[in-house]
């Protein structure tokens, strides 16, 4: 994986350096092993804000991953993320609700999600919103 290039505070809104929080699981000894839902979605909504598309294929569950994430449209940018609930179901499955806020030509927009999440081998995947 490529090393994500980022200074200061970490994009997920927790009080904490990037490389000590999202980061850690973006790369080096703790890649990819997020150790709960939320931190999980946390590092995935860091991803997306960093445009580290091949962590968030590797982080989505392969019976619903995409084939590809497009890149994300010229101009957007991500305003901040609050994480509403983050709940176990189970010692392997999990469910997060957010709010992630961006802006795109000059345009505010608000994604609020029910993202559901599984743990496999001792790996979390996201796998799907709820409908």
């Amino acid at each position: 994986m490529s090393e994500p290039q980022h200074e200061g505070a970490c994009p997920c809104g927790l009080p904490a350096a990037y490389g000590d929080c999202c980061g850690r699981y973006h790369e080096g000894p703790l890649a990819l092993s997020a150790p709960s839902p939320e931190a999980l979605m946390r590092s995935r909504y860091s991803a997306f804000v960093l445009d580290l598309r091949p962590y968030l294929l590797q982080t989505w569950h392969a019976s619903t991953r995409p084939d590809l994430i497009e890149p994300p449209e010229p101009g957007l940018h991500w305003l901040g993320l609050q994480v509403k609930r983050a709940t176990l179901i189970s010692p392997d499955r999990g469910v997060v609700e957010f709010v992630a806020r961006s802006k795109l030509g000059g345009r505010a927009h608000r994604l609020h999600e029910v993202s559901e999440f599984v743990c496999e081998a001792g790996r979390w995947y996201y796998t799907q919103a709820q409908v």
